[in-house]
């Protein structure tokens, strides 16, 4: 079964067209990371799968059934960009009362332990960090043992090392057959984490595969380097390569295969390659949605 199903769904508000006749189905077990610009849908989307609000037009399945029964039934947690937490209770108060609201709920060892949140249990969420209360909002969106995880922006407010342990709770969570569906501005999350890439732009799906199938679909990854005073003859003949660009001592070659480029380029050429950079599913976003 799918555990999502958009089928020609529209959304307004007002005179504003969030969502325009979206269609997508996402296997059940898959993770996926949902893309796109500010205004693009994608909070819009989350919240109708949420059943907060209902679209103007088309249906939406979670499970083979109406998002409210979803919900209701316990099968989706979410972890959105706002909301507030109960200060005067501690993290394990917090856990505890939404676990009980589920019909079989996680442990509550195994939550906090998911979340990194084992050693601040007995701390009042008034009193924690940015970063901190980000990962209480994820361990209440485990804490039902959801077939189906929504995140919305999750790592923001995150510093490095916070991020690195919640993608990887968040891959051990999913290992157990479960989806995920992650909205973020992060474009290298979405690379390493997502099995799946949706970029929406205009509330209309503009390019969806992996992570590979969106850049090549773009125009492939970029690769860029100081090439001061040397000549650029032979650049555009590399393998791989499909357009070049020179200008300011720095040259830029768009790639659909960045290691048969990057191997000829030493290789092939008496070029002296400085100050390298390889840019990916960042440009693809750009090209994608027209956003410069």
């Amino acid at each position: 079964m799918n555990a999502i199903v958009f089928d020609h769904v529209s959304k307004r508000f007002g005179d504003v067209l969030a969502v325009d006749e979206l269609s997508l189905t996402i296997a059940a077990g898959a993770t996926v990371a949902l893309l796109g610009p500010n205004g693009a849908g994608k909070s819009t989307s989350i919240g109708m799968l949420l059943a907060l609000s209902r679209p103007t037009r088309g249906t939406i399945a979670v499970h083979g059934r109406t998002p409210e029964r979803a919900v209701l039934a316990g099968e989706v947690g979410a972890m959105l960009q706002q909301g507030e937490l109960i200060p005067e209770l501690s993290v394990r108060e917090l856990v505890e009362l939404v676990r009980r609201l589920y019909p079989a709920p996680l442990g509550l060892a195994e939550v906090l332990e998911l979340a990194g949140l084992t050693e601040l249990a007995r701390r009042r969420a008034g009193g924690l960090s940015g970063g901190q209360a980000q990962r209480v909002r994820f361990a209440l969106a485990l804490a039902g043992a959801p077939r189906l995880l929504l995140l919305d922006e999750p790592t923001a407010a995150m510093d490095v090392e916070s991020r690195r342990r919640f993608w990887d709770s968040m891959r051990a969570y999913a290992a157990g057959g479960r989806t995920v569906l992650f909205a973020s501005h992060y474009l290298a999350e979405a690379e390493e984490h997502a099995d799946r890439v949706i970029v929406i732009a205009g509330g209309r799906v503009v390019a969806d595969g992996t992570a590979a199938q969106i850049k090549a679909g773009a125009g492939g990854q970029v690769v860029r380097f100081a090439l001061g005073e040397q000549p650029a003859a032979g650049l555009d003949r590399l393998p791989g390569v499909t357009a070049v660009e020179v200008g300011a001592g720095i040259a830029t070659l768009r790639t659909r295969d960045t290691d048969a480029t990057l191997a000829a380029l030493y290789r092939d050429t008496a070029l002296d390659v400085r100050d390298l950079e390889l840019s990916g599913l960042d440009e693809a976003f750009l090209a994608l949605t027209g956003r410069s």
